[in-house]
């Protein structure tokens, strides 16, 4: 059985600063095509020190919501092998 909100922000906090490090590192020419890609998802992300700091909150709130979604499925499903 799974913690919900524990894997919620657990995994929240991973994306969001996965998201964080890729836009900083668009800036210096390190996948700039993937930022393009996510900016179409999360407005405001780009290249750069604040689009970096927005794609890392879009990428939390996307994280945390998955976390969850995933968390209760999975809980929801180990619920029924038993």
């Amino acid at each position: 059985m799974l913690k919900v909100k524990s894997f919620a922000l657990a995994l929240g906090v991973t994306w969001g600063l996965v998201s964080l490090a890729l836009g900083w590192a668009a800036m210096f020419g390190w996948g700039g095509a993937l930022v393009r890609v996510y900016s179409s998802l999360y407005a405001g992300y780009m290249p750069s020190f604040v689009g970096g700091i927005v794609g890392g909150i879009w990428g939390f709130i996307y994280g945390a919501i998955g976390g969850f979604l995933i968390a209760r499925f999975y809980n929801h499903f180990n619920s029924k092998t038993k």
